[in-house]
């Protein structure tokens, strides 16, 4: 009996379709509980001259309203950089940063008085773009390089160089939980907060430093959230501090839950990016230099902006090899609200860049972007060396590309569409294939580390407690199910605990693809200390000089929920038995696991090292259609093939993998954020912002693993699935990049990211009239 490799449902999957798994806003309201709501900056950039409270602390059911003057500690957090005030004090930097917390008794008395708070501001331009943002030289952190060999000298040399920009938007992570907390006061200071957030430790920490406590005073509980995708990484800190500060000052408890539009409005989204690029290259198609900036909107703080650029250098290659090759990234200051991470970190907008630039090469040379591709795909033992200067081991990207283009008829296709686009005038067809190889860990070495709480109790049921949070990937499950295979007992007698920093101190955030790595091998190694007591009093147990057998902890056995010596298999007790048997006789039947990332070492400021443990790697094929006359989108067919390692759960995993695809191919083709002029969102709900639906699936949707025999490291061999399945759906963008080159021969057509229907229909137009210039594009479409 095993659990590992069984595709066991999500732990919470019948309570999330009968609604009995309770978010935060589900959990019972106490007798004396009190409703927080804020209001926030109605510009996007300016002084605050006066707040007038008067008015609205008279309307009948407000308890108080409280600005930055009443927070007893610190007023200023950051993840990386202490510069996002909870609370902005003399100055305005995002339109909806917060500027005073509402306590109340009913949601209609918090949205009476938020009317009546009158706000003066002397109103400054705001900053919106990377252009306007480098125009003026605001940026957040210094600018970054990583190189190797020799660019100059290779672009001297070159047989054939291009050069261009792409703009990429950004995406809302439109999780459907919105940020919420729930705040309960104890005794002697201390506080309990109930948050929906990936990162509990921050939101400890954040409060404590809000409120002038101890860590040691607030604890962090987080049981599930409603989706996170990286915005709950750091952007619960705000909601969690002004739940924790109505709550202290009351002492009642009381409950923050954004709404849908205030959480589009004020929380941070995925990074948008200005790249330019120029490449050097040879007439067959070897890439022989690179040079790429990296140009991130950050906002109006740092948030984690630097680690997300520093992930999007170190992707820069993708899969392929690049002999000399310079990258340079830098943050920009901007007034939105604070970018943040979103999965992928950073590795989706590197991974567009520089597939875009082979379809341009194959375009420019007049081959197929699949030969490109394979001529400078990474080797096995040469050229297999990252920019950064880690060796690529164990990989099968070569094996993915062939099996995919065999699996996916993919040359036969390419002639179909070629003959296709020759013959029609009405639509245009197009077909890529596209790699992805993403590092799995932290960056930050620190963070690869990971502890956690197992309980045998007399009955022989198991309680695990990590500081890895549930967001519906399935992290629970996963868990519950290597605990099992650990002790040699049913799924059903393990159960995971709410995350809470109580029970693991330090946790790093759910977050980098790295929840079942870290917290599953913390556990494997609580478990492994747990069977070591376990073991040697079972060697004692079932010794017998009748039958010739002396203690061996080498010979005992936990299997299907039994316990017993090899030697005498037939001797055999109930786990639940022998853990009874154990504890009359002393045997410690808890312990506390831990672990941490071996190998893994990256200097920034030298731009080398091993910033990663292992790579996730894969290939995927799409073919799209376009219509001519509206730029309509549909996507034909998609085929993925991952090396995912040994599956712990299959069914999660063919969920986050097909999951994650139809979640990136939203940011590159339909999901777009509009801003005014002026910083206001106009894309804020789900009228206005178009999230993948049914209709815009793969007709026909592909998947497939790919067994990798070299993979022998991490938890039971298997590999992270979080966020690499994202970055397979760029094949979808570089397909509509293919299709738009048959418009015009010898042309590399442009395109940005999302390719929308509006933004398809345009590059077409530019190809079919004779329009004599094209409107300057940015990387945030703004409404003059």
């Amino acid at each position: 009996m095993t659990a590992v490799g069984k595709p066991i449902p999500h732990d919470s999957a019948l309570g999330h379709v009968t609604g009995e798994a309770l978010f935060i806003d589900d959990l019972p309201f106490t007798q004396n509980e009190v409703l927080v709501d804020f209001v926030g900056s109605p510009v996007a950039h300016g002084k605050i001259l006066s707040l007038d409270l008067s008015q609205a602390k008279k309307v009948e059911g407000i308890i108080d309203i409280y600005t930055y003057r009443d927070i007893p500690g610190h007023n200023l957090f950051g993840p990386m950089i202490p510069d996002e005030p909870f609370l902005a004090e003399e100055i305005c930097e995002y339109k909806g940063q917060p500027l005073a917390i509402l306590a109340g008794k009913t949601h209609k008395a918090l949205l009476q008085a938020k009317k009546l708070i009158q706000i003066n501001i002397e109103e400054y331009p705001a900053v919106l773009t990377v252009d306007q943002a480098l125009e003026k030289e605001q940026f957040l952190g210094v600018q970054r390089k990583i190189q190797r060999g020799n660019v100059q000298t290779a672009f001297e040399e070159a047989e054939h160089s291009l050069e261009g920009t792409i703009w990429l938007n950004g995406q809302e992570q439109f999780y459907l939980e919105s940020q919420a907390a729930l705040a309960y006061p104890g005794e002697e200071g201390q506080i309990t907060i109930h948050s929906s957030t990936q990162n509990p430790t921050e939101i400890q920490q954040v409060v404590a430093e809000a409120l002038g406590l101890g860590q040691h005073q607030v604890v962090s509980i987080c049981k599930r959230m409603g989706g996170g995708f990286g915005g709950k990484e750091t952007q619960a800190a705000i909601p969690a501090v002004m739940a924790a500060l109505v709550a202290v000052k009351n002492n009642c408890p009381a409950r923050i839950a954004y709404t849908k539009d205030d959480d589009m409005k004020v929380t941070g989204k995925r990074h948008p990016y200005k790249i330019r690029y120029k490449v050097a290259f040879t007439r067959k198609g070897n890439i022989t230099g690179l040079t790429i900036d990296f140009y991130s909107n950050g906002g109006a703080t740092a948030d984690l902006s630097p680690s997300v650029l520093e992930r999007s250098m170190l992707h820069a290659e993708n899969a392929y090899y690049l002999p000399n090759v310079e990258i340079n990234g830098l943050v920009c200051k901007t007034n939105l609200p604070p970018n943040t991470a979103f999965r992928g970190f950073g590795g989706p907008q590197a991974i567009v860049a520089i597939e875009n630039i082979i379809e341009e090469i194959a375009i420019h040379l007049g081959k197929d972007a699949l030969a490109i591709r394979l001529l400078n795909c990474y080797g096995k033992t040469e050229n297999n060396v990252a920019p950064y200067g880690a060796i690529i081991r164990n990989h099968v990207l070569q094996e993915c590309f062939n099996r995919l283009v065999e699996t996916s008829e993919y040359h036969t296709r390419l002639k179909e569409i070629r003959t296709f686009n020759q013959q029609s005038h009405t639509h245009l067809k197009g077909i890529s294939i596209t790699p992805v190889k993403f590092g799995i860990s932290f960056t930050s070495k620190f963070m690869n580390q990971a502890s956690a709480l197992v309980n045998i109790y007399r009955d022989g049921t198991v309680q695990v407690s990590t500081g890895g949070t549930e967001m519906g990937q399935g992290l629970n499950t996963k868990l519950r199910q290597i605990v099992a295979d650990e002790l040699g007992i049913s799924y059903k007698n393990v159960i995971l605990m709410p995350t809470s920093t109580e029970k693991n101190n330090n946790a790093s955030p759910t977050a980098a693809s790295a929840g079942t790595d870290l917290n599953g091998l913390a556990a494997v190694n609580a478990c492994q200390k747990i069977r070591k007591n376990l073991t040697i009093f079972a060697s004692q147990h079932f010794a017998s000089v009748e039958k010739g057998l002396s203690p061996s902890t080498h010979a005992i056995c936990f299997e299907d929920g039994r316990v017993f010596d090899e030697r005498d298999p037939e001797n055999q007790m109930p786990f639940s038995d022998f853990v009874r048997l154990a504890y009359m006789n002393r045997v410690n039947l808890g312990a506390r696991g831990f672990y941490r990332t071996p190998n893994v070492d990256f200097n920034r400021e030298t731009g080398k090292g091993n910033p990663f443990f292992y790579y996730t790697t894969g290939c995927a094929v799409a073919e799209v259609t376009i219509d001519r006359f509206t730029g309509d989108l549909n996507v034909e067919r998609s085929d993925v093939l991952m090396d995912i390692g040994e599956s712990i759960n299959p069914g999660i995993d063919r969920g986050q993998i097909t999951g994650g695809f139809i979640q990136g191919m939203g940011w590159l083709t339909t999901e777009e954020l509009r801003y005014q002029d002026r910083g206001d969102l106009l894309s804020y709900s789900p009228t206005t912002y178009k999230i993948p639906n049914i209709q815009d699936t793969p007709e026909v949707f592909n998947f497939e693993c790919i067994h990798n025999p070299m993979h022998h490291i991490n938890v039971r061999r298997s590999k992270a699935v979080g966020e690499p399945p994202l970055m397979m759906s760029v094949c979808v963008w570089t397909a509509v990049k293919h299709a738009l080159s048959f418009l015009k021969k010898n042309n590399i057509p442009q395109l940005n990211v999302p390719a929308t229907n509006e933004e398809i229909l345009k590059r077409i137009t530019q190809y079919t009239t004779q329009s004599p210039s094209i409107p300057k594009e940015q990387e945030i479409p703004v409404i003059q």
